[in-house]
């Protein structure tokens, strides 16, 4: 090959290397949007069995394509904020305190409340636990290792004077999939369990759990985005609030209608359709709002500490935006 011919085949690489395959022409900007199957994500899954049946909320009020993630408890998903795979989320204040705390406040943005209470912590009658002194020596499970619900109850039981450590203590605290729970209370494998509805009603109902404990002030579920999604595309994020909050209080009015969604989102996610009778009682533990509560925050971070979780935490000032 000779000089001239070398440059001209430099030169269309060099050309080439700078061009950005082009656009679909029509394709909407896709919006990433995580969510449990939990009853205390109500949103997440109305809105996703909604998206499933061509009838997007936040898709026709957005104008985005939606799409939807599951997963089981909340590190997984501010892991996927930072993995950058993930743009929001409903997700509970634990992992969002967590992980603003980890990135020394340059990740993580709580865009509005969700839901309140709708968690318990639910003893096995056999275990023999009639008061706080009685969990010494006890397996007590939690959807997974520094989850809002794993944070409460190892916060709780020090609080109680037990010795509380990742790997045992005086209670053996062990986070387990919600999945895996119920069985291994039926067994007698473990204690008690602190996890959300509707896994709180499933332990009540089909293993005759008790409830030990009943949470009805934390302000159990966020609206959270990664800091890039707000940066980046404000008025976005605006829309997205406003979706929120209408799709809040169109499922406080339309609780049939919302039964029926639930019932056939929780299928498709877990094979399994809940009953009416558990959908009511899980759904009367849950308040539904789009407030953020500082002051839950604030006990939270208080929780995280002294469960060992949390040592130093930026100011909240910049994990609540002003949108």
């Amino acid at each position: 090959m000779n000089r001239r011919h070398l440059l001209l085949l430099s030169a269309s690489l060099v050309a080439l290397a700078g061009c950005k395959p082009a656009a679909t022409p029509g394709a909407k900007p896709v919006l990433r949007f995580g969510h449990f199957p939990n009853i205390t994500h109500v949103q997440g899954l109305v809105a996703h069995a909604l998206s499933r049946q061509g009838k997007g909320w936040y898709e026709s009020r957005l104008g985005v394509e939606i799409q939807w993630y599951t997963y089981n408890a909340g590190p997984s998903a501010t892991e996927a904020i930072f993995a950058r795979s993930l743009d929001v989320t409903y997700v509970g204040p634990s992992p969002t305190l967590n992980a603003y705390a980890k990135s020394k406040g340059s990740e993580m943005r709580v865009l509005a409340g969700a839901a309140n209470g709708g968690s318990s912590l639910v003893v096995r009658p056999a275990a023999n636990i009639n008061s706080p002194a009685d969990f010494r020596g006890k397996k007590v499970a939690t959807p997974q290792l520094g989850n809002t619900q794993d944070v409460q109850a190892r916060a709780w039981l020090a609080n109680q004077g037990f010795n509380i450590t990742l790997t045992g203590g005086d209670v053996t605290v062990l986070p387990i999939q919600n999945a895996d729970q119920l069985a291994m209370f039926t067994k007698g494998e473990i204690d008690a369990v602190w996890t959300a509805e509707p896994w709180v009603t499933r332990l009540e109902l089909e293993a005759n759990g008790k409830i030990f404990l009943d949470d009805k002030e934390t302000n159990v579920t966020l609206l959270v985005s990664s800091a890039k999604f707000v940066k980046d595309q404000p008025d976005l994020a605006k829309k997205l609030v406003a979706a929120h909050k209408e799709l809040t209080a169109w499922i406080k009015a339309n609780p049939k209608e919302v039964r029926e969604l639930l019932k056939y989102e929780l299928k498709a996610e877990t094979n399994s359709e809940p009953k009416d009778a558990l959908l009511d009682k899980a759904l009367g533990r849950v308040v539904l709002t789009d407030e953020i509560s500082r002051s839950s925050l604030d006990t939270m971070v208080q929780s995280a500490q002294k469960a060992g979780f949390l040592k130093d935490i930026p100011d909240l000032t910049q994990l609540i935006p002003s949108l």
